[in-house]
């Protein structure tokens, strides 16, 4: 819960305890006050990542890792943009007015009107973005930056799993950019999706198991397979990259990745606006583009969210605060 201050409440979509989207409430908080190396940033976009719907439920366990029994932090929301309105004491690279964006994953409290956030995790947001678009960038493009933009060359077979969302919208786009051969991997409600961003060719998983090709880079968005299928799926120098999906895979990864002989790997992502450098440049010269799928209000969160869990979400969802 965001800290206490004696000034006038402020909304936000709260939770107590691990469930359903039925959990979350729209209520009425304490405002909160930035300490000394703090920024007060007035929210004016936040999109919904994989991260808000795992701390949602609870699941898989890492999910928890914040808090076994109940959720540590009452509002979800991480990747924010919007106005600087107020800086702690020890501030002096910002100023109110200023237009910002930021991964808040390590407090997080962007379902909400109003957020404190440390001062150095903030970037200011290009002019000629929307905060809606700024506010798309920080998970998702940091995921697809570094598993696609700093990994692949052109003439590779990359494969993309998990890629109807917001971060395989980003990573399809980079790896086409870099010449490579794509394929997207989703449910079937997004197969036209993927191939409007640019993969070359698309897999339903229900339908199809994609590990019975080979690839020289796959991102693994969504992992749920046993390890040696993907040491199948590798070329003899290829690259597998896990990012999020089933603890049994996160553990088998971790335990049996190196045995494989093949560079089986999780992706530690850095986090932070000066990790998306080169990224957003592509984005301000047009030559990655976002898609946002749907925008709700703060008071519409809870449907946001099952949209998202439910796997329906093409590209990025956006909560406005201000809508």
């Amino acid at each position: 819960m965001p800290r206490a201050a004696n000034v006038s409440p402020m909304k936000a979509v709260v939770y107590t305890r691990y469930g359903s989207p039925d959990e979350l409430k729209l209520s009425e908080v304490p405002t909160p006050e930035p300490k000394d190396d703090e920024v007060l940033v007035r929210v004016h976009a936040t999109s919904l990542n994989r991260s808000d719907w795992e701390g949602l439920i609870g699941k898989p366990w890492y999910a928890r890792l914040g808090g076994v029994r109940k959720p540590r932090r009452k509002v979800l929301g991480s990747d924010i943009a919007g106005r600087v309105e107020k800086t702690g004491s020890n501030v002096t690279d910002w100023q109110p007015g200023d237009e910002v964006f930021a991964d808040a994953l390590s407090v997080m409290g962007g379902f909400a009107e109003l957020i404190c956030v440390p001062a150095n995790i903030l970037a200011r947001k290009p002019v000629s973005m929307s905060f809606e678009e700024a506010a798309c960038l920080p998970q998702a493009g940091a995921i697809a930056w570094q598993g696609i933009g700093e990994k692949v060359r052109a003439g590779q077979r990359v494969l993309i799993n998990g890629a109807g969302g917001g971060t395989g919208m980003y990573a399809i786009q980079l790896a086409k950019l870099l010449g490579a051969e794509v394929t997207g991997v989703d449910n079937a409600e997004k197969l036209e999706f993927m191939r409007s961003v640019g993969a070359d060719h698309v897999i339903d998983y229900e339908a199809e198991d994609f590990t019975r090709k080979r690839y020289d880079v796959i991102l693994d968005l969504v992992a749920y397979r046993n390890v040696f299928a993907y040491k199948r799926a590798l070329n003899p120098h290829g690259r597998y990259q896990f990012v999020g999906g089933s603890a049994g895979t996160l553990l088998q990864t971790l335990l049996l990745g190196p045995l494989t002989g093949k560079k089986i790997r999780m992706l530690v992502v850095r986090q932070g606006a000066k990790h998306l450098a080169p990224f957003i440049e592509l984005c301000k010269a047009g030559k990655i583009r976002t898609v946002i799928d749907r925008r709700f209000s703060l008071s519409e969160v809870p449907q946001a969210l099952r949209y998202l869990g439910e796997g329906h979400a093409k590209g990025k969802i956006v909560i406005s605060p201000l809508g």
